[in-house]
């Protein structure tokens, strides 16, 4: 755990009163001992306090439909996962030999249940306050990248937009997994255009969620096919 927590405190400048928070936090239900299933729980509804705050704070003129999408685009599972890899914490979560060997430490839906989880230990460890500011370490960088102005339309009206000003058929979306348990389900989604011979992949906590991830990401493909 010292090496962990020479990462924590260089990342995300914390150090734990409780190490037993920190390693039951960083440890994956797939390993014994304690495992940070409870904690995804607790830090969801943290994160989604803090993040809700920020975003009001730092939009005083969005309306509530516009601030509950800028705030979806910062907490999805996808997002979290990019915090995940960019901090690089993967290679200190705790997991079980299945997973090891698996790759579970690159596995998004697991990085992202540990920033979850990460944010839940400094609550329980320090209180709100603590928990605050590592999660505006993790975030502030992304919400002032957030657009501005009125081109947030999201992601599947967007595409829908582009197909239909081109007379092609609607995306086809289904759902590919679900996993998880029932307070914190994973969904996994493809969304395919037969005309274009495109599939895109997308996750997130709803099937709605995951519908509109899918749906930015086959935005990406065809950008960038010009």
């Amino acid at each position: 755990m010292e090496k962990a927590a020479s990462w924590l405190k260089e990342s995300l400048h914390y150090e734990f009163s409780n190490e037993h928070l920190f390693r039951q936090a960083l440890t994956h239900r797939s390993a014994a001992g304690d495992n940070n299933e409870r904690f995804e729980f607790l830090g969801d509804a943290v994160l989604q306090l803090v993040i809700s705050e920020m975003i009001y704070h730092a939009r005083p003129a969005a309306s509530e439909g516009r601030l509950s999408r800028l705030r979806s685009t910062l907490v999805k599972d996808v997002t979290l996962a990019e915090i995940a890899v960019e901090l690089g914490l993967g290679e200190h979560l705790i997991l079980g030999s299945g997973e090891k060997k698996s790759g579970g430490h690159r596995r998004s839906s697991i990085l992202a249940d540990a920033v979850e989880a990460i944010i839940a230990a400094v609550y329980l460890d320090a209180g709100l306050v603590a928990a605050q500011q590592l999660i505006r370490s993790m975030f502030e960088e992304r919400l002032e990248e957030l657009p501005v102005g009125g081109e947030l339309r999201d992601p599947k009206s967007r595409l829908q937009e582009f197909l239909q000003s081109r007379q092609l058929p609607l995306p086809d979306y289904q759902t590919e997994n679900v996993s998880g348990k029932a307070h914190k389900q994973s969904f996994e989604v493809s969304c395919t255009i037969d005309a274009m011979d495109l599939t895109a992949n997308g996750m997130g906590t709803t099937r709605r969620d995951a519908e509109q991830d899918a749906a930015g990401a086959m935005l990406v493909k065809i950008e960038s096919r010009g």
